[in-house]
Order: C-alpha cells, then structure tokens, then sequence
C-alpha cells in the first residue's frame, strides 16, 4: 500500500497536533524538567522544544512554536515529508482562546459563541469575548419577551401632565387587570472599533427596541382596548474590561448610549422623552451579576415638552442586582432613584424559573415570570402616577 498524500495526512493529524500543541503551549513554563527526561524524537526536536519553552509569557507565540514543532515529531504519518508536515501545519485551524485553562481546550474546539455556558452571562449576553461572539447582524434578546397577567393597586383612568393641553379631558373606565406584552430584540451592528488586535476582548455597537404594552383584556365592555403603547429604540457602545476588583468581583463591561421613549399618541395623552446614559456592569462568577445605568435627559422647549419634571419622578439612575439561586431560578432586584431630595424612583423584583429544556437536553429559554413593580413610569402615561403592580406570565431569555 502507498503511503498516505499530504493532504490525507492533514486531515486526521491537524485536530491531534492542534490539541497537543494547545496543552504544551499551556503547560510550557512547567514543562522543561519534563522535556529533559523525554526522548527527543528527530533531530534538533530538543533544541526545537527548549527554544518554545523558553519564549517569554505570551501564549500565542509559544502556541505558534509548538504548532511547528508538533508537526515536525515522529508520530505524523510514516513516511510524510517535511512538506507533509509544513502542510499538515497549514491545515490547523485558527487558533481558539488560549487565556482559558487547558482543561477545557476540548470543550473551546466546539464551542456555541454567545450560546456556550462555559462562558459567564455578562460575557454572553454583550458577547464581550472572541469565544462568546455570535457575530453581527443576528438579532438576539435583550430585555425579556413577556406575555404576563397584571394586578395592580390603581389604573389611570384620566392621565394629567404638567405640560399645557397634556390632560386628558374624560375618563374611561379600564379594569386594575390586565395583560402586559413586552417586546424585544437587538443587534450588534459593528464591532472590533477600538479593540482591533486584542486576542481575546471585542467591544461592540448594538441597535435596540424595546416595545411595552397594556392590553385590557378583560374589558369586553369597552371593546378592550390598549390603555398604552411604549415604543423604545436605542443605539448603545459596549467596551469590555476584565478588572479584578475586590472579594472576587471581576468588572466586566462599561458602555454609552442614547434612548428614545415615547407611547407615540397625540396630544393630549402623548408623551416623549430622550435621554443619554452611561453604564457598567461586574459579576462575581456566575452567580451574581450587578449591572448600573446613570442617565441625562437631553433637554426640549417647553413647547414640545410633553411631561415635565419627568426626571424626578421615573429617577436619573438604576441598580439592578440579579442572583443565580441555581441552574433554575434567577432571582432580581431593580432599583431606580431620582438622585435627589425625593422618595420617588420605583423598585422592581423578579423570580424567574426555568421551564422545560432546550434542544439536546440544554437549559431552556423558556421562564415562569413573577414580578413585583412598585413606583413611578412603569409606563410612560404613568411617569408621574404611583401605582404596585403584580404580574405573573412567561417570558422568552437569552436567545
């Protein structure tokens, strides 16, 4: 039988040689008393292996050393040639991340990008790595898309605002129980601008809308109507660190954006605002997760100002802490403040628990939605109205 072409040795000996070359490249500072008691399998493979060992702590050269000098060893395919072996070289694959322990080198060579649960939530949600990048122009979740059941304390039969000709002039009569239907979605629509050659971190430009409606469902005498539409689209910056900080904290993103608000309804129920803001986020490895927004409303005439003040009652900031209990129940709390002499702001806790599994026995994307909302703008025809609001429903995460 003739001994196997160049390209017949690529193909099963590239994965072996990539995946020796991956742990060497790992283990390389402790591995020079081993390298001395191992026989050398060709000639200058010794000097070949000292003079990787030796390269200083830059696992990607030291990767690259050891890919050549795989390829070089005795155990390629009998008979191959030095050719064979530059072209088995050139057939590896790119190589994955190499800050990631070696135990888990297998687990990288199949990894899902903004799908994989070996990297942390923060990281996938704002795909903040290489290995947890899901590319651009996909559309993914971003706030949960909820279909709920609501109870709440009051309803705003006869909005008011501040603003001249912003009141409403009747009242209708809408039930305290209703459905709430909030919409979704997002894409990364660049990124790679300011961390171009980074092995590992990529910062990203992201579009959003976020669509939240009140539905009276249970008002058949008044032909249930929608008591409120809010339209939210949004261009955010997302620029990843990977600080430690404190009590095993590790500081993960920070980023700026800009939002529009508005119910899009005329006068006089209409109601607009935008704002800009700046955010950032830490986790405490998987388990919990801080993420925290300050924002400026960008300022109108008193002409076109449809809620005045609107600042001091929805608040200028948020804190929102979330707590993995375990692999099924998320559990949250969202605070926002008007950072000012005022009690006013809202609170907002949340149990989600998971529901089924997902493809190939994987976690679901499916929740079981409990919610406690109590405060101010839990939409934007209540920016100035204090109600609590009860909800349960399902919601649709992390896809």
């Amino acid at each position: 039988m003739s001994a196997p072409t160049p390209a017949t040795v690529a193909t099963p000996f590239g994965p072996l040689h990539r995946a020796a070359a991956l742990v060497l490249a790992t283990l390389a500072p402790a591995g020079a008393v081993w390298a001395q008691a191992t026989p050398a399998a060709a000639p200058g493979a010794d000097s070949a292996w000292r003079r990787c060992t030796a390269l200083p702590g830059d696992n990607q050269a030291r990767l690259a050393c050891f890919d050549q000098w795989a390829a070089e060893q005795s155990w390629k395919a009998p008979g191959a040639s030095a050719a064979d072996a530059a072209s088995t070289a050139t057939a590896v694959p790119a190589p994955v991340d190499t800050t990631l322990p070696a135990t888990r080198i297998i687990e990288v060579a199949r990894t899902e990008g903004c799908r994989d649960p070996q990297y942390s939530d923060l990281s996938r949600f704002w795909e903040l790595e290489s290995g947890s990048d899901c590319g651009t122009f996909s559309f993914r979740g971003y706030r949960p898309i909820t279909v709920s059941v609501v109870a709440s304390s009051n309803v705003n039969r006869q909005p008011t605002s501040d603003a001249p000709d912003h009141s409403a002039l009747a009242s209708t009569p809408f039930r305290r129980t209703e459905n709430r239907i909030q919409l979704s979605v997002r894409t990364k629509i660049a990124q790679g601008l300011l961390t171009q050659g980074h092995p590992t971190l990529k910062d990203s430009v992201w579009f959003g809308y976020s669509q939240q409606s009140y539905w009276q469902l249970f008002s058949p005498q008044i032909s249930r109507p929608f008591r409120t539409t809010d339209h939210e689209p949004e261009v955010m910056y997302v620029y990843p660190t990977t600080a430690q900080l404190p009590l095993g904290w590790k500081w993960r993103y920070s980023g700026v954006g800009l939002v529009h608000q508005s119910n899009g309804q005329s006068n006089p129920l209409s109601r607009s605002w935008n704002r800009v803001y700046l955010m950032t986020g830490m986790e405490l490895d998987n388990r919990w997760s801080v993420n925290a927004k300050v924002w400026k409303r960008l300022s109108e005439s008193a002409d076109s100002d449809d809620n005045p003040g609107i600042s001091d009652y929805v608040g200028r900031g948020e804190l929102a802490v979330f707590w993995n209990a375990n692999k099924d129940n998320t559990l949250g709390a969202t605070f926002r403040s008007a950072l000012a002499r005022s009690d006013r702001g809202s609170v907002r806790l949340e149990w989600m628990q998971t529901l089924g599994s997902g493809l190939w026995g994987s976690k679901s994307n499916l929740r079981l939605h409990t919610a406690l909302f109590s405060g101010y703008g839990d939409s934007m025809i209540d920016y100035n109205r204090k109600r609590t609001v009860f909800s349960v429903g399902l919601s649709l995460v992390d896809f």
